[in-house]
């Protein structure tokens, strides 16, 4: 194995992710290509996998519904886990003396909106002024092209790592964790986890938890002229969305005292994110279902913020003339996921911290975020140092969501160097 004490082999590591470089972002602008919404991601999971195989990986293809049940897989309401897609590319180390390594990126998109409200076509993949612009050029392909990348510079260098290497792209990230998960379930195991969502080059020290539900309030339909011998359902709906932004309120104070969330304002969100009801205009809406996400914070369940959004609904029916005859339904949806801090000390983050040090200069920063990713499943069902670590990017979610180009040379040399340390390097056949 070679000593990454060797200037030399970095140096030509780094020389290697220059040469590479153009062809890089051309990847990444390709990746950008393909709406790979939920439901959709097939076709960017299949090109993916014959880019993996022709780098000489094994490639293992399969679908969420060739994995076993677990207690921790989230509801996929109207989403066929047989149509959605994951990748696993190994690279299998000859003679493994170092410690393995799981690269994972998730590829699923949320929805663009309204085309017409970007400044690019949301799937063009264009550049200007040093950015690519394009859903999903942030969050996260630009972290997926760093990894391969990472891997590609260290082949090419004349080396590859002393320890087996998953590269792992997923879907569900957006909505249940179910993609993560199943690369657990399906046996891909390693000393250590790299997510590189977009960080900024910054680590994740925390992550909230997250839960999806779905509001359904039926109301009985009459003529507009009439309204006031009827009822409506999307009213009723505004009342329930009106008692949980209360609800969220109360948990917020609570959590000026948690100790990983008391300096971040209002940490816990709730958000009714879709909102569909009623058949006509001059008619009461006869129904409404609202979809909502709410998180919560280290030190509550996933099941006691559950138990909580179902006392909040159920008290705000009972105090409505129509809704305490006609209860509301909660129909869980989607994510169900628990809070993870990655405790400080553990020697995976020590050996990113040395890489970022080394390409960057100075400490490792970290964050705490109040939304969730991946980590969460290799930290605490697994017993695999989870790391959450990428490139610089703006508008994940937003229009003109972009990523900065040059931070992805600089995270591909700081993934690069992390992957030579943590695995060590042997000479490539």
């Amino acid at each position: 194995m070679i000593s990454m004490a060797d200037s030399q082999a970095m140096a030509r590591i780094a020389a290697a992710i220059d040469a590479n470089f153009d062809k890089q972002v051309q990847f990444l602008a390709e990746l950008v290509r393909f709406p790979s919404l939920r439901g959709r991601e097939a076709p960017l999971q299949d090109w993916f996998a014959r880019q993996m195989a022709a780098r000489g990986y094994a490639v293992d293809r399969y679908t969420l519904a060739d994995v076993p049940p677990h207690p921790k897989m989230a509801p996929m309401v109207e989403c066929d886990p047989a149509g959605s897609v994951q990748v696993v590319a190994t690279h299998r180390a000859k003679n493994p003396i170092g410690r393995s390594l799981i690269l994972q990126g998730h590829i699923d998109v949320v929805p663009e909106g309204p085309a017409d409200m970007w400044t690019h076509p949301p799937y063009a993949a264009v550049i200007r002024d040093g950015w690519m612009y394009g859903r999903g050029a942030h969050d996260m392909k630009s972290g997926v092209a760093c990894m391969v990348y990472a891997m590609d510079a260290i082949r090419d260098a004349g080396f590859e790592p002393a320890a087996d290497v998953y590269v792992e792209t997923v879907t569900e990230e957006e909505s249940t964790g179910n993609g993560a998960l199943s690369t657990l379930l399906r046996g891909y195991r390693a000393d250590a986890a790299l997510v590189p969502e977009p960080t900024g080059h910054t680590i994740t020290r925390s992550q909230t938890g997250t839960i999806w539900f779905r509001l359904r309030v039926r109301g009985i339909p009459v003529h507009v002229a009439v309204a006031q011998d009827g009822s409506n359902a999307i009213m009723s709906a505004y009342v329930l969305i009106q008692a949980l932004y209360a609800h969220t309120r109360k948990l917020n104070e609570a959590a000026r005292t948690n100790p990983w969330y008391a300096d971040i304002k209002d940490p816990i969100k709730f958000n009714p994110g879709i909102i569909r009801g009623g058949d006509w205009a001059s008619s009461t809406p006869a129904w409404c279902e609202v979809d909502c996400r709410i998180g919560l914070v280290p030190g509550t369940t996933p099941e006691e913020a559950m138990a909580g959004i179902e006392a909040t609904v159920r008290a705000a029916a009972k105090g409505d003339g129509f809704l305490a005859n006609n209860p509301p339904e909660i129909i869980w949806t989607g994510f169900q996921t628990d809070p993870y801090v990655l405790e400080p000390g553990c020697e995976a983050e020590a050996v990113l911290a040395a890489a970022h040090a080394s390409v960057h200069g100075g400490t490792l920063p970290e964050r705490r975020t109040t939304a969730v990713n991946d980590t969460r499943y290799y930290g605490l069902y697994f017993d695999i140092p989870g790391l959450c670590y990428g490139p610089k990017g703006e508008g994940a979610h937003a229009f003109d969501e972009r990523t900065s180009i040059e931070d992805l040379r600089k995270c591909t040399l700081t993934m690069a160097t992390f992957i030579a340390n943590w695995c060590g390097l042997s000479p490539r056949a």
